[in-house]
């Protein structure tokens, strides 16, 4: 699995940062998120085949500051629209 570095944030002191996971092998093409802020990460893997709409979550992920802990949550509802 690959991680691209999408953005970062400011989250208090620190700053997060927000990757695009790229599933690697004989069968690229799922796609899911990474957030890493303090030494804790928060991983949702497998989450599309677009790589767009993905980056797009990722995105959106930056701009809200998002941090690990509330990852699930996002995603859960992201996976319902």
């Amino acid at each position: 699995m690959r991680k691209l570095l999408v953005g970062e944030a400011r989250c208090l002191a620190s700053r997060a940062r927000y990757y695009l996971l790229e599933q690697d092998g004989e069968d690229p093409g799922s796609y899911g998120v990474l957030i890493e802020l303090e030494g804790e990460e928060a991983t949702a893997a497998d989450l599309s085949p677009c790589r767009e709409r993905v980056e797009a979550l990722a995105r959106a992920l930056v701009r809200g500051v998002v941090t690990p802990v509330a990852l699930r949550d996002i995603v859960d509802d992201w996976l319902l629209e």
